[in-house]
Protein backbone atom coordinates (compact mmCIF):
# COMPACT_ATOMS: atom_id res chain seq x y z
CA UNK A 1 0.00 0.00 0.00
CA UNK A 2 1.32 3.66 -1.09
CA UNK A 3 2.69 5.71 1.90
CA UNK A 4 0.25 8.38 0.80
CA UNK A 5 -2.11 6.00 2.57
CA UNK A 6 -0.25 6.72 5.88
CA UNK A 7 -1.03 10.34 5.81
CA UNK A 8 -4.38 9.85 5.32
CA UNK A 9 -4.67 7.04 7.76
CA UNK A 10 -2.77 9.68 10.47
CA UNK A 11 -5.20 12.13 9.31
CA UNK A 12 -8.60 10.09 10.08
CA UNK A 13 -7.13 8.95 13.77
CA UNK A 14 -6.43 13.20 14.82
CA UNK A 15 -10.05 13.89 12.89
CA UNK A 16 -11.37 9.75 14.77
CA UNK A 17 -10.43 11.15 17.88
CA UNK A 18 -11.95 14.50 18.48
CA UNK A 19 -15.14 13.38 16.69
CA UNK A 20 -15.68 10.21 19.11
CA UNK A 21 -13.78 11.39 22.11
CA UNK A 22 -16.88 13.38 23.08
CA UNK A 23 -18.37 10.28 24.07
CA UNK A 24 -16.48 9.58 26.81
CA UNK A 25 -16.73 13.27 27.82
CA UNK A 26 -20.45 13.75 28.02
CA UNK A 27 -20.79 13.28 32.05
CA UNK A 28 -17.47 15.58 32.68
CA UNK A 29 -19.06 18.26 30.19
CA UNK A 30 -22.56 17.92 31.46
CA UNK A 31 -20.48 18.61 34.88
CA UNK A 32 -18.79 20.97 34.17
CA UNK A 33 -20.76 23.31 32.26
CA UNK A 34 -23.57 22.65 34.16
CA UNK A 35 -25.80 21.35 31.30
CA UNK A 36 -27.85 18.09 30.92
CA UNK A 37 -26.92 15.18 29.29
CA UNK A 38 -28.65 15.61 26.28
CA UNK A 39 -27.32 19.15 25.73
CA UNK A 40 -23.87 17.32 26.08
CA UNK A 41 -24.48 14.63 24.13
CA UNK A 42 -25.91 17.23 21.07
CA UNK A 43 -22.42 18.37 20.57
CA UNK A 44 -21.68 14.86 19.00
CA UNK A 45 -24.76 15.83 16.84
CA UNK A 46 -23.59 19.32 16.14
CA UNK A 47 -20.30 17.84 14.88
CA UNK A 48 -21.96 15.32 12.64
CA UNK A 49 -24.14 18.12 11.32
CA UNK A 50 -20.74 19.91 10.00
CA UNK A 51 -19.71 17.33 8.29
CA UNK A 52 -23.14 16.77 6.66
CA UNK A 53 -23.01 20.21 5.67
CA UNK A 54 -18.89 20.61 5.08
CA UNK A 55 -19.15 17.06 2.98
CA UNK A 56 -21.48 17.58 0.15
CA UNK A 57 -21.05 21.65 -0.54
CA UNK A 58 -17.83 21.74 0.28
CA UNK A 59 -16.33 19.15 -1.73
CA UNK A 60 -18.45 20.10 -5.10
CA UNK A 61 -16.53 23.51 -3.94
CA UNK A 62 -13.04 22.33 -3.98
CA UNK A 63 -13.24 20.33 -6.83
CA UNK A 64 -10.63 21.97 -8.59
CA UNK A 65 -8.20 22.51 -5.46
CA UNK A 66 -4.56 19.89 -6.10
CA UNK A 67 -5.53 17.16 -3.65
CA UNK A 68 -2.26 17.73 -1.17
CA UNK A 69 -2.85 21.48 -0.67
CA UNK A 70 -6.99 21.20 -0.26
CA UNK A 71 -5.99 18.48 2.19
CA UNK A 72 -2.96 20.90 4.19
CA UNK A 73 -5.95 23.52 4.52
CA UNK A 74 -8.31 20.93 5.79
CA UNK A 75 -5.90 20.17 8.55
CA UNK A 76 -5.00 23.50 9.30
CA UNK A 77 -9.36 24.55 9.36
CA UNK A 78 -8.99 21.02 12.12
CA UNK A 79 -6.58 22.02 14.25
CA UNK A 80 -7.85 25.57 14.56
CA UNK A 81 -11.15 24.61 15.46
CA UNK A 82 -9.76 22.20 18.46
CA UNK A 83 -7.68 25.44 19.98
CA UNK A 84 -11.19 27.70 19.50
CA UNK A 85 -13.18 24.70 21.30
CA UNK A 86 -9.56 24.56 23.98
CA UNK A 87 -10.54 28.15 24.65
CA UNK A 88 -14.33 27.87 24.60
CA UNK A 89 -15.08 29.50 27.78
CA UNK A 90 -18.56 28.58 27.25
CA UNK A 91 -21.50 26.30 25.68
CA UNK A 92 -22.23 28.46 22.23
CA UNK A 93 -18.48 28.48 21.61
CA UNK A 94 -17.81 24.69 21.96
CA UNK A 95 -20.94 24.56 19.66
CA UNK A 96 -18.95 26.71 17.27
CA UNK A 97 -16.09 24.66 17.18
CA UNK A 98 -17.28 21.80 17.02
CA UNK A 99 -19.14 22.60 13.83
CA UNK A 100 -15.80 24.01 12.01
CA UNK A 101 -14.12 20.96 12.96
CA UNK A 102 -16.89 18.77 11.64
CA UNK A 103 -16.35 20.95 8.33
CA UNK A 104 -13.21 19.78 7.69
CA UNK A 105 -13.98 16.61 8.29
CA UNK A 106 -16.50 16.30 6.04
CA UNK A 107 -14.12 17.48 2.80
CA UNK A 108 -11.57 15.11 4.29
CA UNK A 109 -13.17 11.66 4.16
CA UNK A 110 -15.13 12.51 0.74
CA UNK A 111 -11.74 13.61 -1.11
CA UNK A 112 -9.88 11.00 1.13
CA UNK A 113 -12.10 8.11 0.01
CA UNK A 114 -11.43 8.99 -3.53
CA UNK A 115 -7.98 9.71 -3.18
CA UNK A 116 -7.02 5.84 -1.39
CA UNK A 117 -9.20 3.79 -4.29
CA UNK A 118 -7.13 5.77 -6.82
CA UNK A 119 -3.93 4.52 -5.22
CA UNK A 120 -4.41 0.99 -5.37
CA UNK A 121 -6.14 -1.49 -7.67
CA UNK A 122 -9.38 -1.92 -8.20
CA UNK A 123 -9.99 -5.29 -6.48
CA UNK A 124 -8.22 -3.77 -3.31
CA UNK A 125 -10.63 -0.68 -2.86
CA UNK A 126 -12.17 -1.44 0.26
CA UNK A 127 -9.43 -2.56 2.15
CA UNK A 128 -7.37 1.23 0.70
CA UNK A 129 -10.63 2.74 2.27
CA UNK A 130 -10.61 0.44 5.57
CA UNK A 131 -7.06 0.95 6.01
CA UNK A 132 -7.95 4.78 5.94
CA UNK A 133 -10.75 4.60 8.15
CA UNK A 134 -8.67 2.35 9.93
CA UNK A 135 -7.19 5.93 11.56
CA UNK A 136 -10.61 6.28 13.17
CA UNK A 137 -10.28 3.10 14.60
CA UNK A 138 -7.29 3.30 15.85
CA UNK A 139 -8.50 6.86 17.50
CA UNK A 140 -10.94 4.49 19.41
CA UNK A 141 -7.86 2.28 20.35
CA UNK A 142 -5.97 5.14 21.53
CA UNK A 143 -6.80 8.39 21.50
CA UNK A 144 -10.74 8.52 22.87
CA UNK A 145 -10.00 6.37 26.11
CA UNK A 146 -6.59 8.66 26.50
CA UNK A 147 -8.92 12.16 25.64
CA UNK A 148 -11.25 10.29 28.08
CA UNK A 149 -8.82 9.88 30.59
CA UNK A 150 -7.37 13.48 30.26
CA UNK A 151 -10.80 15.15 30.69
CA UNK A 152 -11.62 13.02 33.81
CA UNK A 153 -8.31 14.57 35.48
CA UNK A 154 -7.68 17.47 33.66
CA UNK A 155 -10.91 19.57 32.28
CA UNK A 156 -12.41 18.96 29.33
CA UNK A 157 -10.42 21.82 27.45
CA UNK A 158 -7.17 20.22 27.94
CA UNK A 159 -8.26 16.88 25.64
CA UNK A 160 -9.53 19.45 22.97
CA UNK A 161 -5.27 20.51 23.32
CA UNK A 162 -3.86 17.43 23.00
CA UNK A 163 -6.77 17.09 19.87
CA UNK A 164 -4.78 19.80 18.39
CA UNK A 165 -1.67 18.34 18.65
CA UNK A 166 -2.75 15.31 16.68
CA UNK A 167 -3.76 17.88 14.26
CA UNK A 168 -0.16 19.38 13.50
CA UNK A 169 1.39 16.15 13.31
CA UNK A 170 -1.36 15.17 10.94
CA UNK A 171 -0.79 18.12 8.80
CA UNK A 172 3.26 17.63 8.64
CA UNK A 173 2.40 13.95 7.67
CA UNK A 174 0.59 15.41 4.85
CA UNK A 175 3.36 17.67 3.95
CA UNK A 176 6.09 15.10 3.58
CA UNK A 177 3.96 11.84 2.39
CA UNK A 178 1.84 12.99 0.29
CA UNK A 179 2.99 13.51 -3.22
CA UNK A 180 1.90 16.89 -5.03
CA UNK A 181 1.29 15.18 -7.90
CA UNK A 182 -2.25 14.07 -6.98
CA UNK A 183 -4.74 16.92 -9.35
CA UNK A 184 -8.00 18.09 -8.16
CA UNK A 185 -10.72 17.25 -10.42
CA UNK A 186 -12.80 19.01 -12.64
CA UNK A 187 -15.74 20.30 -10.66
CA UNK A 188 -18.80 18.52 -11.15
CA UNK A 189 -21.25 20.53 -13.39
CA UNK A 190 -24.72 21.98 -11.74
CA UNK A 191 -26.47 19.37 -13.55
CA UNK A 192 -24.13 16.14 -12.62
CA UNK A 193 -23.98 17.01 -9.23
CA UNK A 194 -28.23 17.49 -8.96
CA UNK A 195 -28.08 13.96 -10.44
CA UNK A 196 -26.05 12.53 -7.90
CA UNK A 197 -28.91 14.38 -5.06
CA UNK A 198 -32.03 12.72 -7.33
CA UNK A 199 -31.10 9.72 -8.31
CA UNK A 200 -33.00 6.58 -6.69
CA UNK A 201 -30.06 4.15 -6.16
CA UNK A 202 -27.46 6.61 -4.97
CA UNK A 203 -30.26 8.04 -2.67
CA UNK A 204 -30.99 4.18 -1.41
CA UNK A 205 -27.13 3.77 -0.39
CA UNK A 206 -27.33 7.19 1.41
CA UNK A 207 -30.56 5.66 3.55
CA UNK A 208 -28.95 2.50 4.17
CA UNK A 209 -25.74 4.70 5.19
CA UNK A 210 -28.06 6.59 7.80
CA UNK A 211 -29.76 4.36 9.33
CA UNK A 212 -27.29 1.37 9.38
CA UNK A 213 -24.46 3.26 10.67
CA UNK A 214 -25.87 5.84 12.76
CA UNK A 215 -29.00 3.64 14.72
CA UNK A 216 -25.71 2.12 16.56
CA UNK A 217 -25.48 5.76 17.82
CA UNK A 218 -28.28 5.83 19.60
CA UNK A 219 -26.84 3.64 21.71
CA UNK A 220 -23.08 5.04 21.88
CA UNK A 221 -23.78 8.61 22.31
CA UNK A 222 -24.38 7.59 25.54
CA UNK A 223 -22.08 4.63 26.26
CA UNK A 224 -20.38 6.32 28.83
CA UNK A 225 -23.32 6.96 31.42
CA UNK A 226 -24.80 3.54 30.61
CA UNK A 227 -21.77 1.64 31.53
CA UNK A 228 -21.58 3.77 34.77
CA UNK A 229 -25.06 4.61 35.77
CA UNK A 230 -26.35 1.09 34.74
CA UNK A 231 -23.75 -1.30 34.75
CA UNK A 232 -21.90 -0.26 38.05
CA UNK A 233 -18.34 0.77 36.25
CA UNK A 234 -16.14 3.64 37.79
CA UNK A 235 -15.33 6.43 35.01
CA UNK A 236 -11.43 4.94 35.44
CA UNK A 237 -12.92 1.60 34.36
CA UNK A 238 -14.89 3.52 31.62
CA UNK A 239 -11.68 4.61 30.31
CA UNK A 240 -10.84 0.95 29.75
CA UNK A 241 -14.13 -0.01 28.29
CA UNK A 242 -13.91 2.38 25.70
CA UNK A 243 -9.87 1.35 24.71
CA UNK A 244 -11.43 -2.57 24.52
CA UNK A 245 -14.45 -1.29 22.45
CA UNK A 246 -11.72 0.63 20.08
CA UNK A 247 -9.48 -2.65 20.30
CA UNK A 248 -12.86 -5.00 18.55
CA UNK A 249 -13.84 -1.72 16.35
CA UNK A 250 -9.87 -1.93 14.70
CA UNK A 251 -10.89 -5.67 14.39
CA UNK A 252 -13.97 -5.34 12.99
CA UNK A 253 -13.12 -2.49 10.41
CA UNK A 254 -10.28 -4.35 8.68
CA UNK A 255 -12.54 -7.85 8.66
CA UNK A 256 -15.45 -5.79 7.30
CA UNK A 257 -13.23 -4.18 4.93
CA UNK A 258 -11.99 -7.53 4.00
CA UNK A 259 -15.12 -9.15 4.03
CA UNK A 260 -16.22 -6.92 1.23
CA UNK A 261 -13.81 -7.33 -1.03
CA UNK A 262 -14.36 -11.54 -0.96
CA UNK A 263 -17.77 -11.67 -0.78
CA UNK A 264 -18.74 -7.91 -2.30
CA UNK A 265 -20.21 -4.77 -0.35
CA UNK A 266 -24.25 -6.18 -0.02
CA UNK A 267 -23.18 -9.66 1.63
CA UNK A 268 -21.42 -8.03 3.78
CA UNK A 269 -23.50 -5.22 4.88
CA UNK A 270 -26.26 -7.88 5.27
CA UNK A 271 -24.47 -9.96 7.92
CA UNK A 272 -23.02 -7.05 9.27
CA UNK A 273 -26.47 -5.10 9.69
CA UNK A 274 -28.36 -8.06 10.87
CA UNK A 275 -25.59 -8.71 13.43
CA UNK A 276 -25.72 -5.09 15.00
CA UNK A 277 -29.64 -5.86 15.26
CA UNK A 278 -29.05 -9.25 17.25
CA UNK A 279 -26.55 -7.43 19.39
CA UNK A 280 -28.53 -4.11 20.38
CA UNK A 281 -31.61 -6.33 21.35
CA UNK A 282 -28.89 -8.54 23.75
CA UNK A 283 -27.68 -5.12 25.26
CA UNK A 284 -30.75 -4.17 26.01
CA UNK A 285 -31.27 -7.47 28.51
CA UNK A 286 -27.80 -7.14 29.56
CA UNK A 287 -26.92 -3.03 30.36
CA UNK A 288 -27.59 -3.65 33.82
CA UNK A 289 -25.96 -6.28 34.69
CA UNK A 290 -21.81 -5.42 34.54
CA UNK A 291 -19.97 -8.14 33.06
CA UNK A 292 -22.50 -9.39 30.88
CA UNK A 293 -22.46 -5.61 29.67
CA UNK A 294 -19.08 -5.53 28.65
CA UNK A 295 -18.78 -8.68 26.95
CA UNK A 296 -21.62 -7.48 25.05
CA UNK A 297 -20.51 -3.47 24.03
CA UNK A 298 -16.96 -5.17 23.04
CA UNK A 299 -18.50 -7.95 20.90
CA UNK A 300 -20.64 -5.28 18.94
CA UNK A 301 -17.54 -3.26 18.74
CA UNK A 302 -16.42 -5.98 16.18
CA UNK A 303 -20.00 -5.14 14.13
CA UNK A 304 -20.35 -1.23 14.72
CA UNK A 305 -17.74 0.19 12.47
CA UNK A 306 -17.28 -3.24 10.02
CA UNK A 307 -19.63 -1.79 7.80
CA UNK A 308 -17.75 1.40 6.35
CA UNK A 309 -15.45 0.14 4.15
CA UNK A 310 -18.48 -1.80 2.41
CA UNK A 311 -20.67 1.63 2.53
CA UNK A 312 -18.37 3.43 1.48
CA UNK A 313 -16.56 1.44 -1.81
CA UNK A 314 -20.49 0.71 -2.49
CA UNK A 315 -20.95 4.47 -2.86
CA UNK A 316 -18.15 4.81 -4.86
CA UNK A 317 -18.87 1.70 -7.27
CA UNK A 318 -22.56 2.97 -7.84
CA UNK A 319 -21.27 6.50 -8.58
CA UNK A 320 -18.74 5.34 -11.28
CA UNK A 321 -21.53 3.41 -12.90
CA UNK A 322 -24.61 6.32 -12.61
CA UNK A 323 -23.05 9.54 -11.89
CA UNK A 324 -18.91 9.16 -13.56
CA UNK A 325 -18.60 12.71 -13.49
CA UNK A 326 -19.05 13.25 -9.81
CA UNK A 327 -17.97 10.28 -8.03
CA UNK A 328 -16.10 13.12 -5.46
CA UNK A 329 -19.67 14.28 -4.47
CA UNK A 330 -21.23 11.16 -4.08
CA UNK A 331 -19.08 9.90 -1.66
CA UNK A 332 -19.05 13.24 -0.09
CA UNK A 333 -22.62 12.72 0.39
CA UNK A 334 -22.33 9.26 1.54
CA UNK A 335 -19.90 10.96 4.53
CA UNK A 336 -22.91 13.31 4.86
CA UNK A 337 -25.04 10.16 5.38
CA UNK A 338 -22.74 8.76 7.85
CA UNK A 339 -23.03 11.80 9.73
CA UNK A 340 -26.73 12.66 9.42
CA UNK A 341 -27.44 8.80 11.03
CA UNK A 342 -25.05 9.84 14.30
CA UNK A 343 -26.62 13.36 14.46
CA UNK A 344 -30.06 11.76 14.29
CA UNK A 345 -28.88 8.73 16.56
CA UNK A 346 -27.20 10.97 19.16
CA UNK A 347 -30.85 13.23 19.12
CA UNK A 348 -33.21 9.99 19.10
CA UNK A 349 -30.82 9.17 21.96
CA UNK A 350 -30.90 11.80 23.47
CA UNK A 351 -34.80 12.02 23.73
CA UNK A 352 -35.32 8.78 24.27
CA UNK A 353 -32.73 9.09 27.76
CA UNK A 354 -34.94 12.64 28.70
CA UNK A 355 -38.02 10.92 28.16
CA UNK A 356 -37.60 7.45 28.65
CA UNK A 357 -34.39 6.95 30.42
CA UNK A 358 -30.86 5.48 29.17
CA UNK A 359 -32.04 1.95 29.34
CA UNK A 360 -34.31 2.48 26.29
CA UNK A 361 -31.44 3.27 24.03
CA UNK A 362 -30.32 0.08 22.55
CA UNK A 363 -33.35 -1.53 21.21
CA UNK A 364 -34.75 1.27 19.83
CA UNK A 365 -31.34 1.92 17.88
CA UNK A 366 -31.95 -1.96 17.22
CA UNK A 367 -35.21 -1.00 15.11
CA UNK A 368 -33.23 1.39 13.12
CA UNK A 369 -30.69 -0.97 11.87
CA UNK A 370 -33.18 -3.65 10.98
CA UNK A 371 -34.49 -1.16 8.46
CA UNK A 372 -31.23 -0.76 6.67
CA UNK A 373 -30.90 -4.27 6.88
CA UNK A 374 -34.08 -4.42 4.77
CA UNK A 375 -32.96 -1.79 2.87
CA UNK A 376 -29.65 -3.61 2.10
CA UNK A 377 -31.59 -6.18 1.04
CA UNK A 378 -34.02 -4.13 -1.89
CA UNK A 379 -30.80 -2.41 -3.35
CA UNK A 380 -28.93 -5.92 -3.85
CA UNK A 381 -32.05 -7.16 -5.53
CA UNK A 382 -32.09 -4.50 -7.66
CA UNK A 383 -28.56 -4.60 -8.30
CA UNK A 384 -29.29 -7.97 -9.61
CA UNK A 385 -32.11 -7.10 -11.78
CA UNK A 386 -29.91 -4.91 -13.24
CA UNK A 387 -27.40 -7.31 -14.57
CA UNK A 388 -30.35 -9.55 -15.36
CA UNK A 389 -31.28 -7.01 -17.61
CA UNK A 390 -27.86 -6.05 -18.95
CA UNK A 391 -27.52 -9.82 -20.17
Amino acid sequence: MPLALLALTISAYAIGTTEFVIVGLVPVIANQLSITLPSAGLLVSIYALGVAIGAPVLTALTGRFPRKQLLMALMFLFTAGNILAWQAPDYSTLVLARLLTGLAHGVFFSIGSTIATSLVPKEKAASAIAIMFGGLTVALVTGVPLGTFIGQHFGWRETFLAVSMLGVIALVATLILVPSSIPGRASASLRDQLKVLTHPRLLLIYAITALGYGGVFTAFTFLAPMMQDLAGFSPTAVSWILLGYGVSVAIGNIWGGKLADKHGAVPALKLIFAALVVLLIIFQFTASIQYAALVTVLVMGIFAFGNVPGLQVYVVQKAELYTPNAVDVASGLNIAAFNIGIALGSIIGGQTVEHMGLTQTPWIGAIIVLVALLLIGLSGRLDKSVRVAAN
